[in-house]
């Protein structure tokens, strides 16, 4: 794994040891911000399924000023400050373990709004309808944002949740990736 393109392109990231998590291939991640991006000027991000952070660290490479990670897994979590501090980040990101649905009652408390959420919950345990809901009903994305949802192609999220509406659908093998915007 790797940063794919912009600032930090080509810098090594390490994955989270075990098969706890699955990371997002290089191929994927460059079809993700192709279709979001590929560029940014400024903005700020959510990983809400961290992994090894490697979504949140390709958007702040290709221009986002900040990213929040999020992931419940202790392993994970060191991976993700590993990677932060290969691309020497620390002053941009903030990391916390944390679930899924803890960590959105805590960003709703801080009154934060995003430009750009990733969402890549373990396959097993999809809670991506659940967590467009909050988001919608919490105002958690911008006017103008974007949500990434990866997940597996046997996964049919709905055309509309709230005011969101998914405006892409994607297929790369076994993973699906659904966009949604207002």
């Amino acid at each position: 794994m790797r940063v794919v393109s912009g600032k930090y392109k080509g810098k090594s990231l390490k994955a989270v040891p075990g098969n706890s998590t699955r990371p997002t291939t290089d191929k994927v991640k460059e079809a993700i911000f192709n279709i979001i991006g590929p560029y940014f000027d400024g903005g700020i991000c959510l990983d809400l399924f961290a992994g090894s952070g490697g979504l949140g660290i390709e958007a702040i490479s290709r221009g986002v000023e900040k990213a929040i990670f999020v992931d419940r897994d202790g392993k994970a979590i060191g991976t993700i400050r590993d990677n932060i501090k290969t691309c020497s980040l620390e002053d941009v990101t903030e990391v916390y373990r944390n679930d899924a649905a803890r960590a959105l009652k805590a960003i709703i408390k801080r009154e934060l709004a995003f430009d750009y959420i990733f969402l890549d919950p373990p396959y097993a345990k999809q809670q991506l309808k659940d967590i467009l809901e909050t988001v919608d009903s919490h105002s958690l994305l911008k006017e103008n944002g974007v949500i990434v949802c990866e997940h597996g192609t046997d996964v049919k999220l709905p055309a509309v949740v709230g005011r969101l509406q998914q405006v892409k659908s994607e297929t790369y093998g076994i993973i699906t990736i659904s966009i949604y915007t207002y």
